[in-house]
């Protein structure tokens, strides 16, 4: 975290042994405190999604750009889940 960054507490909701297992790790690390271990993997995770977004963006950009309209909602259609379980049609 930056110094003198704005912040607001929050509250969340983690399974017993998914905090359990955050604050083990935070004793094993030497991390300054739960909301300091929480923040790290926030912070990662943001970043992570970022990168996987330069490069989808870069993959895109290597192979014809941006996505049209209808490969959109072609992709869209493919991989929404159903929800009643039944099967596609073949999407070609």
């Amino acid at each position: 975290m930056v110094v003198g960054m704005a912040t607001t507490k929050v509250t969340i909701t983690l399974p017993d042994g998914q905090l359990a297992e955050v604050r083990n790790r935070v004793r094993a690390l030497g991390s300054t405190s739960v909301s300091g271990y929480i923040q790290q993997a926030v912070q990662k995770s943001l970043q992570n999604a970022a990168e996987f977004e330069a490069m989808l963006d870069q993959a895109l950009m290597e192979t014809g750009g941006p996505m049209t309209a209808k490969e959109r909602a072609w992709a869209r259609k493919i991989l929404t889940p159903r929800k009643n379980g039944s099967r596609r049609k073949n999407a070609a």
